[in-house]
């Protein structure tokens, strides 16, 4: 769909990272966990390409005024590190952005009787959220939440409030255990027992070290990959990945917005 969107609120949630809140149509309440947005933060052609987002969270609001029907929307998370994030942080209240959703293919929950381990570092949390929601509904969850410092920690109160047993990593020790999530999940995975499931979303270093770590402990894994985007639907072939069985002599690569963004980790060539 390609929609107008009123921002409902526009607020930072910890240095650098900021939750916008958008209406949007009925229709949205069926995104997928995994699934992303295309936002057109400013009329005009500066800048030029719309911008990815993961989808954080949908749901109805009241809106203020009396007799005014229910509203649906859809919340976006993310990190003011350029000019149309920059863009986008400036926005407020009654402010309007230009929307194509819901885009590419989500996670696939499994079977319920598994564990569900969630692994996000930094605005990698964006779509785990959302699938957390999901999941606990029909499985126990469990969820690793890693960043550079605690102020790249994101949404913990929000996954602890659904009732998930949740882990917290930094590399310089000022929240939870010092050291890297993968080296948390690593030690947890290592005493587990039973069928388990990984979704993980973060940079690529840390997903490649999560599909290591899954691969050699017979766990099934699902990956969500951040990538510069064009069009998002596959037109442009400008963020395309390494697929598991590429060569030079015979080429395999798979595109993020139209193929993924999640893949299983097995799909993918991580060398």
């Amino acid at each position: 769909m390609q929609f107008k969107s009123m921002v409902v609120f526009n607020v930072e949630i910890s240095p650098g990272y900021r939750r916008v809140r958008l209406t949007a149509p009925r229709a949205m309440l069926e995104a997928r966990p995994g699934q992303f947005v295309m936002l057109r933060v400013r009329e005009g052609i500066d800048p030029l390409l719309r911008r990815p987002f993961c989808v954080f969270d949908t749901g109805t609001f009241s809106p203020e005024y009396p007799g005014t029907p229910r509203q649906h929307y859809f919340d976006v998370l993310y990190r003011v590190v350029g000019k149309g994030t920059a863009i986008l942080a400036a926005l407020h209240e009654k402010d309007y952005v230009d929307v194509l959703a819901p885009l590419g293919n989500g996670f696939d929950p499994g079977d319920p009787r598994e564990e569900k381990i969630l692994v996000g570092g930094g605005i990698g949390l964006a779509p785990l959220y959302y699938l957390a929601r999901e999941l606990v509904r029909k499985s126990r969850v469990t969820a690793f939440i890693g960043g550079r410092r605690k102020e790249d920690v994101l949404c913990v109160t929000e996954f602890e409030q659904l009732g998930i047993d949740t882990y917290v990593a930094t590399d310089d020790g000022t929240l939870g255990t010092r050291g890297l999530v993968t080296e948390v999940l690593e030690e947890n995975l290592s005493g587990g027992e039973g069928s388990r499931a990984v979704f993980a979303c973060g940079p690529e270093p840390m997903l490649k070290v999560v599909a290591d770590i899954c691969r050699r402990n017979g766990i099934r894994c699902q990956v969500s990959l951040e990538a510069h985007m064009a069009c998002g639907m596959g037109a442009c072939l400008g963020c395309v990945v390494k697929g598991e069985s590429h060569t030079e002599a015979a080429p395999d690569y798979r595109c993020v917005c139209k193929e993924g963004p999640v893949f299983n980790a097995d799909e993918l060539s991580w060398e």
